[in-house]
């Protein structure tokens, strides 16, 4: 397949068009001047929004939504291969693309393609990133993992040169991508039922600052361990930051306010440049922050404008998010589902105001749990009180035998005030008869935890029944 160019609209047929990721593309398309098919099981609030932008979309897939005139079609990593619609462009000879094939082909058409990078963090930093490049006036698209606040969604269509995405590494999706920016935050072991081990996850990093042209860029955390292993060689610029002195940028005099949003006063190769203070929480956002600014000073956005930027933005959806006071506890909800997430939003729990510190964590995928059981016992263990839903399955089956009542008895030995509840109605009911004013909840994980502090508010209204 050639290139796809936005001088040269084609019309391209999404299978799936419905997902999160598959409509932003689609919308980036029909900005374009793309002609824009797709389908869906079922009609949703993103495939509506298409439509009214001109695409054609219809439910349910079927072999005869591949018509006479679709040169491109694009599917995603969840279509099945006897997909009716997958096996009638394959029989009609048809250009097959992937999710992540189609993105790499598109911030091709852009000067500045930004990649953000890593086991975690990615949408908080790329929506750090957004938020500077909007306070500059840059107009950028950017394609983001969650809802950032301040776009209104997870897709932003500008008509600059800018382009920022997060990139992926599960499946090697990254891989597909034409970065002229690339961040690293960090390499660790995830995704374990694709990648055999952490050298494995390395070395597809490693390809992907690879993948950097000669005037490109790559700003990386030396905190990684062996970081020069992703660096050495490259014929790009490089960007350092991290607690190293020897980093590029470095945050030294943190202190926080009483709701956990740091401050620190910014160097820069040695050289003190001023106080930052941010409008997310924790210690780990001090270092996503610190890339964000590498970004933005690389690209010669004043200082002035990131500090503004970084000070305004309040996060994305599902990021220490909090959604609300009950019955005198507070409710957030965490979208923490790998033990260094974990680690890091307790840690910075601890500095945000509560009595006692009640996690209700959700694992996700029976693969990272049975891979990572002693590390996310040890996470976990750190706060007041834990309760264990059922592990949230995901794309996976159970194959390795492996339950939440196992990592209750792994976490027994460091954290006695740890229960494993599998039904939601019996945590909810758990939690409300347990809860005290002044108690702080995060209800945890990258399933459908989050419906459990819905829930809790809802009781709450009925104050006669709850409190």
């Amino acid at each position: 397949m050639d290139q796809i160019s936005f001088d040269k609209p084609l019309h391209v047929h999404f299978i799936g068009i419905g997902g999160i990721s598959m409509s932003g593309l689609a919308e980036i398309l029909l900005d374009r001047g793309f002609t824009v098919s797709g389908s869906d099981r079922e009609s949703s609030a993103l495939t509506e929004h298409l439509q009214k932008l001109g695409a054609r979309i219809r439910y349910p897939q079927s072999a005869e939504n591949i018509e006479k005139g679709i040169e491109l079609v694009v599917y995603t990593a969840a279509i099945h291969p006897d997909n009716p619609e997958l096996v009638a462009a394959k029989k009609a000879g048809l250009p097959i693309i992937s999710r992540a094939g189609l993105l790499g082909e598109i911030m091709r058409n852009y000067r500045n393609a930004i990649n953000i990078s890593g086991t975690h963090g990615k949408t908080t930093t790329t929506s750090m990133i957004a938020e500077i490049l909007l306070e500059a006036d840059w107009d950028p698209t950017v394609t983001v993992g969650g809802m950032m606040r301040d776009i209104g969604g997870n897709i932003r269509v500008g008509q600059s040169e800018n382009f920022i995405a997060e990139a992926c590494e599960y499946t090697n999706s990254f891989l597909s991508f034409y970065p002229t920016i690339e961040v690293v935050l960090n390499v660790e072991a995830d995704h374990l039922d694709f990648f055999k081990d952490l050298e494995d996850i390395r070395h597809s990093f490693r390809r992907f600052t690879e993948k950097l042209p000669e005037n490109g860029l790559l700003v990386i955390n030396r905190d990684i361990p062996h970081y020069e292993y992703f660096t050495e060689g490259l014929r790009c610029r490089v960007l350092t930051y991290g607690h190293d002195r020897d980093a590029d940028y470095t945050a030294n005099f943190i202190s926080y306010d009483h709701y956990a949003h740091p401050s620190y006063t910014l160097f820069e190769r040695g050289k003190e440049l001023g106080p930052i203070s941010l409008g997310v929480t924790g210690e780990h956002n001090i270092y996503n922050s610190l890339s964000a600014i590498a970004v933005g000073r690389a690209l010669g956005i004043e200082l002035e404008t990131i500090r503004r930027a970084l000070h305004r933005f309040q996060g994305t959806d599902r990021r220490f998010q909090k959604k609300g006071e009950v019955c005198g506890f507070t409710i957030i909800d965490d979208y923490a589902h790998h033990p260094q997430e974990i680690a890091a939003t307790i840690e910075a729990a601890k500095k945000y105001p509560h009595r006692k510190l009640w996690v209700a964590f959700q694992p996700h995928t029976y693969s990272r749990t049975a891979a990572l059981m002693d590390d996310f016992a040890g996470a976990l263990s750190q706060a007041d009180e834990i309760v264990l839903a059922d592990i949230y399955a995901a794309r996976e089956k159970n194959t390795v035998g492996v339950s939440s009542e196992d990592l209750r008895r792994h976490m027994l030995e460091q954290n006695t005030n740890v229960y494993y509840i599998p039904d939601f109605q019996r945590i909810e009911d758990f939690l409300m008869e347990r809860l005290q004013p002044g108690d702080l909840l995060i209800t945890m994980g990258a399933g459908d935890i989050y419906r459990v502090g819905d829930a809790l508010l809802k009781r709450g209204g009925a104050k006669s029944e709850s409190c």
